[in-house]
């Protein structure tokens, strides 16, 4: 009675108010109770000298924003606008008890004597059944038509974070709820995903699911759950929550599997059957909105997985469409043909395209050769075409038929001469003189000894190719190997002359004698052969750091540029153009390479001109020879082998 005694003077006036049968509260300007009468005092809970000077407690969250609205349209309106001086509405109000009661309020705003706005004054009316009846059916549909808007809002969002966190914002909204939270199921265990109202530490805590209430929810076998604070509500980890009360929560499925639960955590009041109802709800279209964002979440995943696979992939790929329009052109397919995306995409396929199941290989204008294939998108009808650059295996196959070709040459040459050789001793042996005899057979002797060489270079390279190669990696006199192999040549040619230059304290070489042997050798004949009109042939060796390093320099035709690297591959030889001239299956370099490698050595080939300075030695800078060597195109071959420690 006190507030009522303190802002009411006229003694008329504070009877009729104490008296009335309504409860009357007024409110000033900052919402502060001016006045509360017994009838208030009966409907709330409250007294007047609990109320006066403070802004009541009775309106719930939810509501807040429809009772500031009609304060403000009352605190707004205009005089003369033909509007009714109160506004009536029916709501809900909070009893001390923490329990909603249905009223009707009929709000008017106080004014002074001079029409300054004072404040407000609420009348409020206890509603009758049928009021309550009609004022639940206008909340329910009120409700469900706040979730269908929820419910179009999830299914329109596909990521998968932000689709939880609005369930739990709109279950907070929905049931009036002081806090929430979702928790997923994973595995034996449970994580807090998203929150509201709680402390932010507390995302991505976890717990044992077999213990916890979502535990004993599945165990139930029933959709929804509450727990009062008759239970340990102190022992979870929503006790952060100052004041818990009541925990209500609800499972979500995805794909018919428990996927999660929805919590609701009220403090200081219970929940009833339509917070829970409006909790089953929401978290059965939280499984929808989930299952749709974790389906979009795969989708990307799978697209993200394919096009990393696809702009991965070695091989050019495009993606074309039922018009036969390039949708898709992946990095490898700019490499191959030269063509950028932009250039590509929303035209059609720059080559020929085969049948599909079937396969085609043609050269482009720069001189790649594609093999093509396509195959059909059965879901979507699109075309997925494959090219890979074959130009390599297209050299090799025509270095191999040259290679038979000109093996079979080299082969019949040696063959016919011993054949005819060997038919005429046979068939006039009495005839023929001791010289003549003689010569027959050095010549059958010289060709089965080029066959031999031939065999040789053919097992060799067989070997080499399957990485069978033995080599025995030992210390071994270099220079005896090199004193050995330019004598043995010096007496092959009238018109080469070889040099040998070996350094003073030349190191020991670790590697394999016997290679070495081979390899300098095949550098000297191949020295030989590309120097036709004869010429001198430099072999150098001194140690370079921990390596020892062989020269073989000649004054030949050189090597044409581009091919320094070629030359060491199989079935290829300088001067391919002139094989007939040369002779030779292409083999020998690669042997020397292949050989040079194993034992952990390197073979470089490099003009002579370039390497002059790098390989005179004084006594060969000036006259006849060192002129001659500086000025010449020639070849270079430097043999890297490692010094014995």
């Amino acid at each position: 009675m006190t507030g009522v005694q303190h802002h009411v003077h006229d003694p008329i006036a504070r009877a009729v108010i104490e008296s009335a049968a309504d409860a009357i509260v007024a409110v000033d300007q900052r919402h502060r109770v001016t006045v509360w009468n017994p009838a208030a005092e009966r409907m709330f809970g409250w007294s007047a000298d609990e109320m006066v000077g403070r802004v009541p407690p009775i309106v719930p969250d939810e509501l807040k924003a429809e009772h500031n609205a009609v304060q403000e349209r009352l605190l707004t309106r205009r005089a003369g606008e033909g509007e009714s001086a109160q506004i009536s509405i029916a709501t809900r109000r909070f009893h001390r008890d923490g329990r909603l009661i249905d009223v009707r309020i009929d709000t008017s705003l106080l004014k002074d004597p001079s029409g300054r706005p004072l404040g407000w004054v609420g009348v409020y009316h206890p509603v009758e059944d049928d009021e309550i009846v009609q004022h639940h059916m206008a909340e329910r549909a009120r409700l469900v038509r706040r979730l269908n808007d929820i419910v179009a809002d999830l299914n329109a969002e596909l990521d998968l974070g932000t689709v939880l966190d609005r369930i739990t914002t709109a279950l907070i909204e929905l049931t009036g709820a002081d806090a929430g939270g979702f928790v997923r199921i994973e595995g034996d265990r449970l994580r807090l995903v998203t929150i509201s109202g709680l402390p932010e530490h507390l995302r991505g805590t976890s717990a044992e699911l077999r213990s916890s209430l979502v535990g004993e929810l599945l165990r139930s076998g029933k959709t929804v759950k509450l727990a009062t604070g008759d239970r340990r509500l102190g022992d979870l980890v929503w006790s952060e929550l100052e004041g818990l009360h009541t925990i209500a929560l609800g499972l979500s499925y995805l794909q018919n599997r428990p996927y999660g639960a929805l919590y609701a955590l009220f403090a200081g009041r219970n929940a009833g059957h339509t917070e829970l109802e409006l909790l089953e709800l929401l978290a059965g279209h939280a499984g929808v909105a989930v299952g749709n964002a974790v389906a979009y979440a795969e989708v990307v995943r799978q697209r993200a997985h394919e096009r990393a696979v696809v702009d991965s992939s070695a091989d050019g790929i495009a993606v074309l469409d039922h018009d036969l329009v390039v949708r898709q052109w992946n990095p490898a397919a700019h490499v191959l043909t030269g063509i950028a995306p932009e250039e590509a995409i929303g035209r059609p396929l720059p080559f020929a395209m085969p049948a599909l199941g079937e396969d085609l290989t043609f050269p482009l204008e720069s001189g790649v050769w594609l093999n093509v294939l396509a195959a059909e998108i059965e879901e979507t009808g699109e075309l997925v075409v494959d090219f890979r650059d074959v130009s390599e295996a297209k050299a090799l196959e025509e270095a191999k038929d040259l290679f038979l070709a000109t093996t079979s040459h080299e082969l019949r040459t040696p063959i016919t001469v011993v054949q005819g050789f060997a038919s005429t001793l046979v068939n006039r042996w009495d005839e023929l003189t001791d010289a003549d005899r003689r010569a027959a057979v050095a010549t059958i002797a010289e060709r089965a000894q080029s066959l031999g060489r031939l065999v040789e270079h053919l097992l060799l390279g067989s070997r080499a190719g399957a990485d069978e190669l033995a080599v025995t990696i030992e210390t071994f006199d270099l220079s005896r190997v090199l004193e050995g192999v330019v004598a043995g040549f010096r007496s092959l040619s009238d018109l080469h002359r070889v040099e040998l230059e070996i350094a003073p304290g030349l190191p020991a070489a670790r590697g394999d004698a016997m290679a070495t042997d081979i390899v300098l050798g095949q550098l000297l004949e191949n020295a030989f052969k590309y120097s036709p009109d004869g010429g001198t042939v430099r072999v150098r060796a001194r140690a370079e750091g921990p390596d020892v390093v062989v020269t073989v320099v000649d004054e030949g035709i050189g090597i044409a540029p581009g091919d320094h690297e070629r030359i060491f591959e199989r079935f290829v030889q300088g001067e391919a153009g002139d094989r007939r001239r040369f002779g030779g299956i292409g083999l020998g370099l690669y042997i020397v390479k292949r050989l040079t490698e194993a034992q952990g050595g390197t073979i470089s080939a490099h003009p002579a001109k370039v390497h002059r300075d790098a390989f005179h030695t004084k006594g060969h800078e000036q006259g006849e020879g060192g002129a001659r060597f500086s000025g010449s195109t020639g070849t270079c071959m430097r043999l890297v082998l490692r010094s014995a420690p």
